[in-house]
């Protein structure tokens, strides 16, 4: 058990969308439902699954891989379930992000 990796565990909800997010210690690595963040169906929406990941910049996913899950509502509502999702697995992850010390206990506050 030496070599355990922290992991956090999030959700992001649309509508009856729901994506639950599982973050760990890794290469940067983004997949939902098992496929690749770059080949998530609709086309026209994926840009708005990159919104999180533009804005925080890249060089905070470089450590972490993200494993998204999601089921239930339309094709609108998963994309932004998902967004939610890694959003919130950023937040809980990357501790200059941090400004609630309940969570201190995954991530260090600096």
């Amino acid at each position: 058990m030496a070599n355990e990796k922290k992991a956090v565990q999030v959700f992001g909800k649309k509508k009856n969308a729901t994506a639950v997010a599982r973050a760990v210690e890794g290469r940067g690595l983004i997949k939902v439902n098992g496929k690749p963040l770059k080949l998530f169906a609709p086309e026209i929406l994926r840009a708005k699954l990159y919104e999180p990941i533009l804005i925080l910049g890249t060089e905070n996913f470089a450590a972490i891989d993200i494993r998204i899950k999601v089921a239930g509502g339309g094709h609108t509502s998963q994309v932004y379930a998902v967004r939610q999702a890694i959003a919130k697995a950023v937040v809980r992850t990357v501790p200059k992000y941090r400004t609630d010390e309940r969570y201190s206990s995954a991530a260090p506050a600096t």
